[in-house]
């Protein structure tokens, strides 16, 4: 399975950007769909972006025309690219990894996630 780091995460203002990258070890990157779920204090893990080994993306409601995930198979790594950020969106940020012929429900690997903090 793939090994996952995250970064990129840190504090910024609402209304701020910031850009999350995860990267993955092992030579299969290509062949895994992967996502980023986010998790708020007292709160359960949230879905945040998917995006398929063949570059198609969804994004959650909360966070459709803000977030963009994308990847770069070449350098085994997906990104998160946020704006307009706003305080709702503080959370521990992980990327995940889904193997092929796996249904859209079920992850493979997860990274151990970085903190974003959006102040108001």
């Amino acid at each position: 399975q793939a090994q996952l780091v995250e970064s990129g995460g840190g504090l910024v203002q609402a209304g701020g950007s910031l850009r999350l990258s995860c990267t993955a070890s092992g030579r299969t990157f290509s062949r895994y769909a992967m996502g980023w779920f986010r998790q708020a204090p007292g709160k359960e893990r949230e879905f945040v972006a998917r995006i398929s080994l063949g570059g198609t993306t969804y994004s959650a409601d909360s966070v459709k025309g803000r977030f963009t995930i994308s990847r770069d198979n070449a350098k085994s790594t997906v990104y998160l690219q946020m704006n307009s950020l706003k305080p709702e969106d503080t959370a521990v940020y992980y990327c995940a990894a889904q193997g092929p012929g796996q249904p859209m429900s079920v992850w493979d690997s997860w990274g151990q996630g970085t903190q974003v903090t959006v102040s108001s």
